[in-house]
């Protein structure tokens, strides 16, 4: 133990001041923003959603791409649903590339270019959705849905890994709806309020995709939203990504590499659970083949 104690503690320096250093490199990036906002763009499409559903492997892959430009320094800027009481749409527009960067790249192309992020909070918040069409009139959605029991039980291992939960699944799913009772309604009432279990301990809720992309259908219409099953996306990588390019318009097509982010190792679950979890999500599933215009892989194939 003694040896391995100035190694130990070496490598937690490198990180903090490797993490010192990042930090202030974004702060010199949003100065950098704030006063060069006027001549940034807004972004023409979000991945809004689902959380734990592979939106940060469909970013990576998106990023990639000539004509498509992520914001400054961070993958997704949260402002429709943290930051919306504190900021202003100059704020958020901070974020953003250079106009003359995509007019550069469209030139350079003969192709649409596109701005965009990600924060999958966006799609199950209560206010993000209609602040959005609001505030981005013809912005497009991306929204990824995956097996929603695997997807809870995902939540469950990534919010108990960060420190959100402390509960096992099973007694989770138990407390989930005494836990967000009465939460919809302040996250309404109060654009500051900031609700943990709203955001990280709705394990079956956030898997009712139906329910929300109705939403999202109603306030920004259904044809400016796309919607990937995930499942087919990791197996049939290069086809979804085609069509997602498509739906944005962009025709510019170069190599892309496809990877798997943030996955986390956590053991079986229980059969029993899986069932229950299974029939509590069917008439959910059986909805999204309307958005799908086919039904949710995991319910014809094992993947």
């Amino acid at each position: 133990m003694t040896a391995r104690g100035p190694a130990s503690s070496a490598t937690r320096r490198r990180a903090a001041a490797a993490q010192r250093g990042r930090a202030t490199l974004v702060a010199g990036a949003d100065a950098v923003g704030r006063a060069t906002a006027g001549a940034r763009v807004l972004p023409g499409f979000l991945i809004a959603g689902g959380q734990r559903c592979g939106t940060t492997s469909l970013y990576q892959a998106l990023r990639q791409q000539p004509t498509l430009f992520r914001p400054t320094w961070r993958k997704g800027v949260h402002y429709f649903d943290m930051a919306y009481a504190e900021r202003d749409l100059r704020w958020y527009r901070a974020h953003f590339p250079l106009a003359r960067q995509l007019d550069r790249a469209a030139r350079r192309y003969h192709d649409r270019a596109l701005a965009f992020e990600s924060s999958p909070y966006y799609l199950f918040h209560p206010r993000a959705l209609d602040r959005i069409a609001t505030d981005l009139p013809g912005v497009r959605l991306l929204v990824l849905v995956r097996d929603p029991v695997e997807r809870a039980y995902s939540a469950h291992a990534h919010a108990f890994g960060r420190g959100f939960e402390t509960e096992p699944f099973a007694r989770a799913l138990d407390l989930e709806v005494s836990r967000l009772d009465g939460e919809v309604e302040r996250l309404v009432e109060d654009a500051a309020y900031e609700s943990l279990a709203h955001r990280h301990q709705a394990y079956r809720s956030r898997g009712e995709y139906a329910a929300q992309l109705a939403r999202a259908g109603d306030l920004l219409g259904r044809e400016r939203i796309h919607v990937v099953d995930s499942h087919r996306f990791f197996a049939e990588p290069e086809a979804v990504f085609d069509e997602v390019l498509t739906f944005l318009g962009v025709r510019t097509r170069v190599a892309t590499r496809f990877e798997r982010h943030n996955a986390r190792p956590r053991l079986p679950l229980d059969p029993g659970l899986a069932r229950d979890l299974r029939s509590h999500f069917a008439p959910h599933d059986a909805a999204l083949e309307d958005w799908l215009g086919r039904p949710p892989t995991w319910l014809t194939s094992t993947w």
